[in-house]
């Protein structure tokens, strides 16, 4: 299942303003910020996320549910394996929140994927 999924955007402002307004008949609103980057969704829920800027190292962002963190080590080992480039090891990313335990890959097109799991361990 897909835990959330991240586009680039040429401006951040322009687009925070035309996807409040956009999602808000979907019951989604701006839920958190961070530099360069917003996110939609449900309240408290971040699902929608908007990056400013060209960034040449993603095209798109999409993260993946995983059932538990062996599962996030797993993937990341596979997606390695596969032919995908390193682009975050497995670990807690506490500045998302303190239970946050993801792990990232550019695949062969550039694409962030990711796998995250949200128990605590």
């Amino acid at each position: 299942m897909i835990d959330h999924v991240g586009l680039i955007v040429s401006s951040g402002e322009r687009s925070r303003g035309f996807y409040t307004q956009a999602l808000a008949p979907l019951g989604y609103e701006l839920v958190e910020t961070h530099a360069g980057a917003a996110a939609f969704g449900p309240p408290g829920m971040p699902l929608f996320w908007i990056y400013e800027g060209p960034n040449p190292h993603t095209q798109v962002h999409i993260a993946l549910s995983a059932t538990d963190r062996n599962a996030v080590d797993c993937f990341h080992a596979a997606a390695l394996a596969a032919g995908g480039t390193d682009h975050g090891a497995p670990g807690l990313r506490p500045e998302y929140h303190e239970h946050y335990y993801g792990a990232f890959v550019l695949d062969p097109d550039g694409n962030n994927i990711e796998a995250v799991c949200h128990t605590p361990a």
